[in-house]
């Protein structure tokens, strides 16, 4: 709040150590530090569960109540714990290999999603 109070302008280290940001980079090693991540983020996670956890948390941060956040997750929970997706992440932690989730975005998220209604603009 401070930073958005004042307006002050404060250097990566301070948004570093206040834990705004989670590394910083010199120009050089920013892509490739970016590159990293991103690959891990690939690598091992679901792109059904990345895709529909990404909505929830951008979405739910203007809710009035944490209770509509607990409710879209309880039905992500219900509904993602039953899918081919959601085995192949144990199956691969069981077999100590890396995962190949086969969910697919544009298919398989829950029949749920969207849950939100978009607003209008006049």
């Amino acid at each position: 709040m401070e930073w958005v109070a004042t307006g002050r302008v404060f250097p990566a280290s301070e948004a570093l150590e206040a834990g705004l940001v989670r590394s910083v980079h010199p120009p050089d090693e920013l892509l490739p530090a970016a590159y990293r991540l991103a690959a891990e983020i690939v690598d091992n996670t679901s792109a059904v569960s990345l895709a529909l956890s990404r909505q929830m948390l951008w979405r739910m941060l203007g809710e009035s109540h944490p209770m509509a956040a607990h409710r879209v997750d309880s039905r992500a929970i219900s509904s993602l714990g039953a899918t081919p997706d959601a085995y192949e992440g144990v199956q691969s932690f069981l077999e100590k290999r890396p995962p190949r989730f086969p969910g697919r975005v544009s298919t398989d998220l829950p029949s749920f999603y969207p849950w939100w209604d978009e607003p209008t603009f006049d």
